[in-house]
């Protein structure tokens, strides 16, 4: 099950990218934010997402959610990648203020009466420009601190104080100005000209409305939990990681340990740092703490030293090292 739906009923990996766009049109531009182009032909969503280096799983749980009708409810994050969803949010975002918006404007300047004499042109235009700043400011404040903080999460850090529960507190007061825009240009606004013109706007608008509606949805209950459950991992692993570091730091023996020993033989095969920590499974604090134990134990503080230790040791054979 996922959202409420069936499982029969949602996409699949097998699913052609181009009928989950001919069953949803929305659908078009969730899969542009993902960083897809057009012109992925016959492919699978599977195949389009490995050619895109995106989370199969995480643009899955995005589509099907918008596809249930995003509703409001959290939703089960087993498997998403929280980094594909920043990116995909991010990308969101550069949407929003670097085109969508100022595109509206644009339209809204050519459909109304903006002269001297028609001061409520002018408020209109107001409204809209202040209603544009809020959606600017509460954006900026998720890239730079909600996103941040995320960033630090991703690292296996634990930063403080905690800001992703402020992320949704504009979201309600966002949509309702916008309706209120809508409703303002139905009910109010004395249009006698160029009546296309602002029937487009006013579309163009409604489609913003149900886009932003989505968008603050598929963050209130896909980003949001999965960032909880990366902070609540971060809190179970992180007192582990800082008892594992301390132990080491109190280390005198002179001997290697067989963790040393491998740490050893993985700067002889001339790996950095992040890599010996993704080959055993380890943090990078923890490898520099363990590095700084064995030169402080064998008085060897070069990689070309540890090579040549290695290799006196066999610890490693001449083949496999890194010259």
């Amino acid at each position: 099950m996922f959202g409420g739906l069936k499982m029969e009923k949602l996409f699949r990996t097998k699913d052609k990218l181009s009928d989950v766009i001919a069953n949803d049109y929305r659908l078009l531009q969730i899969v542009s934010r993902f960083g897809i182009s057009l012109g992925f032909g016959e492919k699978t969503i599977e195949e389009v997402c490995i050619d895109n280096n995106i989370d199969c799983n995480t643009f899955l749980a995005v589509i099907n959610y918008v596809k249930a009708g995003a509703q409001h409810e959290p939703q089960n994050v087993q498997g998403i990648s929280v980094e594909t969803l920043v990116k995909f949010l991010r990308e969101t975002h550069s949407y929003y203020l670097e085109y969508l918006l100022p595109n509206i404007r644009r339209k809204l300047l050519s459909s109304i009466d903006c002269s001297v004499k028609n001061e409520v042109a002018f408020l209109f235009l107001k409204f809209y420009d202040d209603y544009t700043q809020e959606v600017r400011t509460h954006m900026d404040f998720e890239s730079s601190t909600v996103f941040s903080f995320v960033d630090q999460l991703l690292k296996g850090e634990m930063p403080s104080p905690e800001s992703v529960h402020l992320m949704s507190k504009h979201h309600d007061k966002m949509e309702e100005r916008l309706g209120e825009l809508k409703n303002l240009f139905l009910q109010y606004y004395p249009q006698k000209e160029n009546n296309n013109e602002l029937m487009d706007v006013l579309l163009s608008v409604y489609r913003c409305e149900e886009d932003l509606t989505i968008h603050c949805l598929i963050e209130d209950n896909i980003f949001v939990p999965a960032v909880r459950k990366l902070e609540h991992a971060n809190k179970i692993h992180r007192p582990k990681r800082v008892k594992e570091e301390f132990e080491l730091t109190q280390q005198i023996d002179s001997e290697l340990s067989l963790r040393e020993k491998e740490i050893v033989t993985c700067v002889a095969k001339g790996m950095a740092n992040k890599e010996i920590a993704d080959k055993l499974c380890l943090s990078i604090n923890t490898v520099t703490t363990h590095r700084r134990n064995i030169a402080r134990k064998l008085r060897i503080h070069s990689s070309a030293g540890i090579t040549i230790y290695a290799i006196v040791n066999k610890l490693v054979t001449l083949d496999e090292v890194n010259m």
